[in-house]
């Protein structure tokens, strides 16, 4: 039988409650919680949103010129949708900007989440000899045609 009144709600805790302390009096510190990448789409997005916001032009305008609806180009920009190759180039061309651009962009914004990872990756790829150089490819600064310089565009 319950102890509860009729019309109270029972509360179910989503997160289990902390362990009490080990025996002897002793706390374990608390573990910092690892950070976790972003989806794909959350970074794509924020890109799409910045540029946007960058240019002062509205949802709306932007929908129009790359001929999607505003809720879909809304929902693209707060990572609620993963948009299609044709979706990501049409909306980036409404901003000025090559596909190439876009997920350059993108890439510049994960590798943050990752600095060890990726510039070790490439140096260790560069003291093989299978970098850049060993591509065949050389690194250019551009500049994006919101007037940013991405430092770094591969050019083969």
């Amino acid at each position: 039988m319950s102890t509860q009144a009729p019309n109270e709600a029972r509360v179910i805790p989503l997160r289990p409650h902390a362990s009490p302390p080990a025996s002897g009096g002793e706390s374990r510190p608390p573990r910092t919680p690892a950070r976790r990448e972003p989806l794909w789409r959350d970074v794509v997005g924020d890109v799409l949103r910045r540029e946007r916001l960058a240019q002062e032009r509205t949802l709306k305008d932007v929908a129009e010129a790359a001929r999607i609806s505003m809720p879909y180009l809304s929902e693209l920009e707060r990572g609620r949708k993963e948009a299609s190759s044709e979706v990501l180039a049409a909306a980036a061309r409404a901003l000025g900007l090559g596909l190439a651009d876009l997920l350059s962009l993108a890439q510049d914004e994960l590798a943050r989440y990752a600095p060890s990872r990726v510039g070790q990756g490439l140096a260790d790829r560069n003291r093989a000899g299978r970098g850049l150089a060993g591509q065949g490819l050389a690194g250019r600064g551009r500049t994006s045609p919101t007037g940013r310089y991405d430092g770094l565009c591969l050019v083969a």
